[in-house]
């Protein structure tokens, strides 16, 4: 076997907040998605390129097709970062709603107070 480690199956990842094998799925493709998107907008752009080769359009997509399915934008999928769970989640705090409140009301989320008017 060798020593390089695959980009979809890391042998050591940082979990420092991270609960469930989700979440481990959910790091895993956006550092997927990170490392091969300027390869994925190249192929898509001579893909649409009409004015290349009909031969190298067809391999760029044939290239673009057999990429793993990690490296797609819609395999991401925004997941609290407490819970784990996918739905309600609050982009800017990767927390949903219900973890979002119990950090806030224990004043563990920085500049978040409970409005009043």
């Amino acid at each position: 076997m060798s020593k390089a480690t695959s980009m979809f199956h890391p042998k050591r990842l940082d979990l420092s907040g991270f609960v469930n094998t989700r979440l481990i799925r959910d790091h895993n493709k956006r550092n997927a998605f990170a490392q091969m998107e300027p390869e994925r907008q190249a192929l898509r752009y001579i893909i649409r390129n009409t004015s290349l080769p009909q031969r190298t359009r067809a391999q760029a997509q044939l290239q673009l097709s057999q990429m793993h399915c990690y490296t797609r934008p819609t395999q991401i999928k925004n997941r609290c970062v407490a819970s784990g769970t996918a739905r309600s989640v609050f982009r800017d705090f990767r927390l949903n709603r219900f973890q979002f409140r119990m950090q806030a009301l224990a004043g563990e989320l920085p500049g978040v107070k409970k409005a009043s008017w």
